[in-house]
C-alpha cells in the first residue's frame, strides 16, 4: 500500500476577523464552514495568507456557527492580520481517490460557491 498526502478540505479567500497574540495558539473557524468542508476540531490546517505570502500550520478550533469568524491566535497573529484574505486547507494520508470539499467565501465568510477540483480563475470581482 502506498499512502499519499492529499487535499481533503479547503476554504478559499476567507477574511481574518481577528488576530491576537495573547492566546496559546490556533485558528478559530466558523463551525458551519468547518462542517461544510470536513475540518474537525483539533485538526492540523495549513493557512496561506494572500496579502503577504506567509504560510503557517496550526490546529482548527470551532467558532460559533454562522458567526463568519476566522480568528488567528498566538504567534501566527504576526503573519495574518484582521482583514487579510487566507486560504485554509487540510490534507489526509490515503491510498484512495478522494474528492476534496472546497468552498469559496465572501467578505463575511459566507459560502458563495462550492468549488470543483480543477484549475480555474477567480471571478474578476474577487481577484
Amino acid at each position: 500500500m502506498k499512502l499519499l498526502e492529499k487535499l481533503k478540505s479547503k476554504i478559499h479567500l476567507a477574511r481574518v476577523t481577528d488576530a491576537r497574540l495573547d492566546y496559546i495558539g490556533s485558528i478559530a473557524i466558523d463551525e458551519q464552514l468547518m462542517d461544510e468542508v470536513g475540518i474537525e476540531p483539533g485538526e492540523l490546517v495549513h493557512v496561506w495568507v494572500m496579502e503577504n505570502g506567509e504560510r503557517f500550520q496550526t490546529y482548527a478550533i470551532p467558532a460559533p456557527p454562522g458567526s463568519g469568524e476566522i480568528a488567528v491566535y498566538g504567534s501566527a497573529a504576526h503573519r495574518a492580520k484582521r482583514g487579510h484574505r487566507v486560504i485554509i486547507a487540510a490534507f489526509c494520508m490515503t491510498d484512495e481517490i478522494i474528492e476534496p470539499r472546497m468552498v469559496l467565501v465572501n467578505e463575511q465568510n459566507q459560502i458563495v460557491e462550492r468549488l470543483p477540483f480543477k484549475v480555474q480563475a477567480l471571478p474578476v470581482e474577487l481577484s
